[in-house]
């Protein structure tokens, strides 16, 4: 590998080391969050979250595989792309529909109240965090095309997405906690995030 080729390589390992460093952070400071209020929405962003830094973690793992030391054949490289692939699809689809059956399940039993400001704070920030790795990953991709960091750009886009809606919900409840509409925005809330996993799968699956 040429030395351009190398000091492109070591940027993109390091913005995804980066990335997965500080979405560890992510599911445990919302599952602090999840105990201080009775949000649906909370508890489906803690899932989300968790989901988000597995899909992380393996995008890393198999980036540092594909790239450190001599390469791996076609043969191997697909492979390994459809594990980590069919892997990702699968947790997230799961989890998808578990959070559907939660979203209509508490949807009837919604106790407005809790405290969710630590959840809409964790929100803020990651909307921040997220929108700078999605512009980072993005710069990334133009310079030169790479799988994984094309689905990076894809991931972030959609983490931005999900962040929006759950900054609304927690917003409302957090701010308009005994209003009417406050129920029906926290559960189209957490209806959004899982409208999100379970898209993912198929997002996953057709990455090129």
């Amino acid at each position: 590998m040429s030395p351009e080729l190398q000091k492109g390589t070591d940027r993109r390992q390091k913005t995804l080391l980066a990335s997965l460093l500080l979405s560890l952070w992510a599911p445990l400071a919302t599952g602090i969050a999840v105990f201080l209020s009775h949000s649906i929405t909370q508890v489906a962003d803690f899932v989300r979250r968790t989901l988000e830094f597995l899909v992380l973690l393996l995008s890393w793992l198999v980036f540092r595989y594909l790239t450190k030391g001599r390469e791996p054949n076609e043969e191997t490289k697909k492979r390994w792309e459809r594990i980590v692939n069919l892997s990702v699809a699968l947790a997230l689809g799961a989890s998808g529909l578990v959070m559907l059956f939660l979203a209509f399940f508490r949807f009837q039993n919604f106790r407005p109240g809790g405290n969710v400001i630590p959840g809409l704070v964790i929100a803020v920030l990651g909307f921040i965090v997220n929108l700078w790795f999605w512009q980072r990953y993005s710069a990334l991709e133009r310079e030169s095309p790479h799988p994984i960091i094309g689905a990076q750009c894809r991931l972030y886009l959609a983490k931005i997405f999900v962040d929006t809606c759950v900054i609304l919900a927690l917003g409302a409840v957090a701010f308009l906690p005994a209003h009417a509409v406050t129920r029906h925005i926290d559960a189209l809330g957490s209806v959004a995030v899982s409208m999100y996993l379970l898209w993912s799968p198929w997002r996953t699956l057709n990455v090129k």
